[in-house]
């Protein structure tokens, strides 16, 4: 019996021009899509023109330049409906979607969709809702007194997961892929017998207790930010009137 992390998986990422998810706008993005482990893959990219001004700081870490999104890059509206239909798409097929740090890029796709098509993520995905695998909740969750970071970058380097060009959207949702294809072996004994749709309903429990967590650090040690616990996808901000 194959386990469902040897099996099919889809993996998304971004880059984006910052950390704001209600503000920021995506850059480029990927989707890689495997069928089996070890498998060839499958990858969809898109490189966007944001129409704002790509900070300095953002370029350094993704390489893509004002000038080189405005050349290459295609307009928002399109591209994030593409995105969109193209997640619900591995949804509908019952390919669970491996999302480094979901809350981030599904929740930025999400606005994005509100700003450029009047419309939301979860309308898209409506007939066919979220599977979500996040490395970043289940290694925190399944190794929690482990001390150090949990980026991406860490994350491979634990697992021994080849990270080849970081930033750059396809290369971080091939490594997240295989990321949770190590973290399923890894913890076989504790993760096999669930399958991917009660991990999505658990990473949603872990992720609200790891949130509490760190914001109750947060407020110990004076440090003025607040941890939303919602996962995969933020709650919309709504106006105070």
């Amino acid at each position: 019996m194959m386990h469902w992390f040897e099996g099919p998986l889809a993996a998304f990422d971004t880059e984006t021009t910052g950390v704001d998810v209600e503000e920021d706008r995506i850059v480029s993005a990927a989707l890689v899509v495997q069928d089996t482990a070890g498998g060839r893959t499958r990858v969809t990219r898109w490189l966007v023109n944001p129409g704002v001004p790509v900070p300095a700081g953002a370029t350094e870490i993704h390489g893509l330049t004002d000038d080189h999104l405005q050349r290459n890059g295609r307009w928002p509206a399109p591209v994030v409906e593409e995105i969109a239909r193209a997640l619900a798409e591995q949804c509908a097929t019952g390919r669970p979607l491996v999302v480094m740090n979901a809350p981030f890029d599904l929740t930025l796709l999400d606005r994005e969709l509100k700003r450029h098509r009047a419309s939301s993520l979860s309308r898209y995905l409506q007939n066919s809702p979220l599977c979500v695998l996040d490395p970043r909740v289940l290694d925190k969750h399944l190794d929690r007194y482990r001390k150090g970071r949990r980026t991406l970058t860490d994350l491979c380097e634990l697992y021994g997961v080849v990270l080849d060009g970081a930033h750059d959207a396809a290369a971080d949702a091939t490594a997240s892929l295989e990321l949770i294809r190590a973290v399923g072996r890894r913890f076989s004994g504790r993760l096999e017998r669930l399958t991917p749709a009660e991990l999505h309903t658990l990473q949603a429990v872990w992720h609200a207790a790891q949130a509490r967590g760190l914001q109750a650090w947060f407020t110990k040690s004076g440090t003025p930010e607040e941890v939303d616990p919602a996962w995969p996808l933020r709650p919309e901000l709504h106006a105070a009137a």
